[in-house]
């Protein structure tokens, strides 16, 4: 009988997570996530369309985005082909003036499997195609620097990021959208960020934000 019961129980463990791992493959955009918020959203400015780059910018300097009327639709470890199917909900229908999409190194980092730096360019220009046919003006950020991925070293982003800026500059010079250089600031002798700008070569530390809030307002205000 205790037997039976274990064994039970451990069935029943492994179809929760076989069930929350079903419901996560159902909504692999993560469209859920910014629902709620961009029901209750009111002229929106500009959005931030990114990755854990973006979505932690909003937990290091709230008033950034509170004061500007900035909406943050960030989602860690996104890669962009996430974001292309899920930009319609948390972009346009927000209706703003500008997108800032800063994207890309986690598609380097395969998380959601293999990319190649021109697959990754392509779902730039989606989002950037998708934006102008909005009348949304399309803000594309250089990839950060990034010596290596503590979470899959190996991969040589410090030699992949920079071919993959010459390609989203590409798409600008192409299409007339905005270019934002994020990465020549930032980068070191390496092709990463010195540690003063981030805590593990990848996410940005408080003075890391700073620098990016200094770039993108100066853009910003050249822009609108």
């Amino acid at each position: 009988m205790k037997l039976t019961k274990t064994f039970l129980i451990i069935m029943l463990s492994i179809l929760g997570i076989s069930q929350n791992s079903k419901a996560q493959e159902q909504d692999w955009p993560n469209l859920a996530k910014y629902q709620k918020a961009n029901a209750e959203a009111e002229n929106v400015s500009v959005v931030f369309m990114g990755n854990s780059i973006t979505e932690g910018w909003a937990n290091v300097n709230p008033d950034f985005f509170a004061n500007n009327n900035y909406a943050n639709r960030g989602i860690s470890g996104q890669s962009t082909p996430q974001m292309v199917l899920r930009f319609r909900q948390d972009v346009i229908a927000l209706q703003p003036k500008a997108v800032v999409i800063l994207a890309g190194t986690n598609d380097i980092a395969g998380n959601t499997g293999p990319m190649t730096l021109e697959q990754i360019r392509d779902n730039m220009l989606s989002m950037v195609e998708m934006a102008q046919r909005n009348d949304i003006t399309p803000i594309v950020c250089s990839v950060l620097p990034a010596y290596d991925y503590p979470w899959r070293p190996g991969l040589q982003p410090n030699i992949k990021i920079p071919k993959l800026n010459l390609l989203l500059q590409e798409v600008c010079n192409n299409t007339g959208a905005v270019y934002l250089d994020y990465f020549t600031p930032l980068a070191d002798e390496r092709n990463g960020l010195p540690k003063e700008l981030s805590y593990d070569e990848v996410h940005l530390t408080k003075e890391g934000y700073k620098k990016l809030e200094k770039l993108v307002t100066n853009c910003l205000n050249q822009q609108l």
